[in-house]
Order: structure tokens, then C-alpha cells, then sequence
């Protein structure tokens, strides 16, 4: 896995919209928010509500050319998803691996791009970064600034912290090592049958979600269940559920409940309750990097990166 070279103050950094389309209200506060982290951004065609098509922020090929562009451009040090929402996993058959193998940078973002994450990893053999973005997270808190920073400028490394009044909770003690995959859950359960699958074995698998029923939840596990994504893994890290509530609260699964029947039962390390995902505070996450979870003792520890490229 290569890890890209960190960003450092004056880098051009590149604001693409690989999904949804960004408020015209919201683009302002995004560029001041790159620019108060002493970077400056470039923000693509992608970016702009003139160029949206419906709930897209651009058709898929203007997407998928902004991606490519901002790798290929020699001037462009890094490339930040301005948001997420809907439509990344659209424009994957129009990427094309050898420019971004050829152009290797630092990309961040989450949530619909979990896709892009996903393609990142498998199909470039590049590090990526699970972080707040600039038009959803523009007042983030100290301790989601403090993550952002370090992912930005080459800090990840050793066990990550909780931010204050949080602590993760075991649902399956044991110790495991491998690369960090994952993120969303919609999206990674949408992967599966494609060309572009998320391949969990040997690797420790993250997950969260926001805004699905409880039984959306428990279909989507059930999906990579059955899919052997949880036999194949060698741990796995649940993140935040932000508003993922029951339809009918007098019938209804708890998540917990959920996990214990659905994940559980793969005997692998699982660790719960870990602040990362649609939250605030949250943690950041280099998707990719070799890490050792030690889910009894609550533990997740990211090893050094390799050579940066």
C-alpha cells in the first residue's frame, strides 16, 4: 500500500464533488474552512450548483473527469471531497486507475465516498483518508480538528484516542492485525457483485451508517453476512449510527441486539462504539494503513505509514 505525502501549509488542494451537489450558501464557508488550515483550494467545476443534474453535483462524467483532473494536475498536492450525499459509486466504470497510479495524493473524505475509498485502496494501492469535509463539517470541535490536522499533515499513528465522554465498548474480545478497509455500510453493501467489491479478508473492516431504519441495518450486515465479508475479516470497528432508530419502536430489533446476532457470530475481534462516522467529535481514519485492533481492551492502534510516494 503507498502512502501518499502529507499536506503542508500553501499546498493547492483540489475540491471536487464526486456526489451530491454543494448549496450555493455553503462553498464560501467551505473555501474559508481549507484556507483557515493554510491550504489553499482549487475548487473544481464539480463544486458549483450551475453544473448540478438533479440531486448530482455534476453529471457522472464531469464527476469522474474532476477526479481525474485534480490527480493528473502537477500543481494539486491533494484532493478533498467538498461533500458527500449521493452518486460517487456512479462514476467508478468512468475512473481510470493508471492516472491516479501514476499521480498518487493525499484524498479525503467519507461517507458516499466510501466508494471512492474503496476504489482507492483495491484498485490504486493507495492510502486514503476517512475525514470531515469542507462544506459538511466547517465548525468542526478541537478534537475533530486536532484528527483533520493529523491527516492532513502526516500525524496518524498509534492508538487513537476517544474524544472526551466517549469510550469504545468490546462485543468480542481478541487481538487482530491488518489494513484498515470500509466506512459506510450502504455503500459497502451496494459494492457487492460488483467489479468494485469491498474485499475484507485478513483486513479489519469499519462501519457506520446515518439515517437508516434498524432493519435497513440489520438487511444491509445480513447482506455482507451472507456474503462472507465477516468470515473473511480478521476484525471489525463500529463506528457511529447516527439516527438509525427503529421504524416501529414497540417491535423492533435493538442495534446492539443487531450486532450480537449478525456480526458476533463470526468470532473475530469486534469493537463497538467508536466515535467516527456522522458525528461530532470524530475520528480521522487513513483507510489502508496496517493497524492492530485490540478489541478487549478497547484498543485500535494505526502502525506507522510505509514510504510515502
Amino acid at each position: 500500500m503507498r502512502i501518499p505525502s502529507p499536506l503542508y501549509p500553501g499546498a493547492r488542494v483540489a475540491l471536487v464533488g464526486p456526489s451530491s451537489a454543494v448549496p450555493e450558501e455553503r462553498l464560501q464557508k467551505a473555501l474559508d474552512f481549507v484556507r483557515a488550515l493554510s491550504l489553499k483550494p482549487v475548487a473544481y467545476p464539480s463544486c458549483y450548483c450551475a453544473n448540478r443534474d438533479g440531486y448530482l453535483a455534476a453529471p457522472d462524467a464531469q464527476r469522474a473527469e474532476d477526479l481525474l483532473q485534480a490527480f493528473s494536475d502537477p500543481s494539486i498536492q491533494g484532493v478533498w471531497c467538498v461533500r458527500g450525499g449521493y452518486g460517487a459509486h456512479r462514476i467508478l466504470p468512468l475512473l481510470r486507475e493508471d492516472c491516479i497510479r501514476e499521480n498518487p495524493k493525499w484524498f479525503g473524505g467519507y461517507s458516499d465516498v466510501t466508494a471512492l475509498h474503496t476504489f482507492l485502496n483495491q484498485n490504486c494501492d493507495l492510502e486514503s483518508y476517512h475525514v470531515v469535509m469542507p462544506s459538511t463539517e466547517p465548525d468542526a470541535d478541537a478534537f475533530t480538528l486536532s484528527q483533520l490536522k493529523s491527516a492532513l499533515f502526516g500525524g496518524l499513528s498509534g492508538p487513537l484516542p476517544s474524544p472526551e465522554g466517549t469510550s469504545p465498548v468490546p462485543l468480542f474480545a481478541g487481538t487482530a492485525r491488518g489494513r484498515l478497509c470500509g466506512g459506510n455500510l450502504s455503500l459497502i453493501a451496494a459494492s457487492l457483485g460488483t467489479p468494485w467489491e469491498l474485499d475484507t479478508r485478513g483486513k479489519i473492516l469499519f462501519l457506520e451508517d446515518i439515517g437508516e431504519k434498524t432493519y435497513r441495518v440489520d438487511a444491509m450486515l445480513t447482506q455482507l453476512r451472507n456474503a462472507g465479508k465477516f468470515d473473511d475479516c480478521a476484525g471489525i470497528v463500529l463506528g457511529a449510527w447516527t439516527d438509525c432508530v427503529p421504524e416501529y419502536p414497540e417491535r423492533t430489533l435493538e442495534l446492539g441486539e443487531i450486532f450480537r446476532q449478525l456480526i458476533v457470530p463470526a468470532g473475530k475481534p469486534i469493537l463497538s462504539n467508536v466515535a467516527c462516522g456522522h458525528c461530532l467529535p470524530t475520528l480521522c481514519l487513513p483507510l489502508g494503513r496496517m493497524c492492530v485492533l485490540d478489541a478487549g481492551n478497547g484498543i485500535l492502534c494505526l502502525e506507522e505509514g510505509e514510504t510515502h510516494v
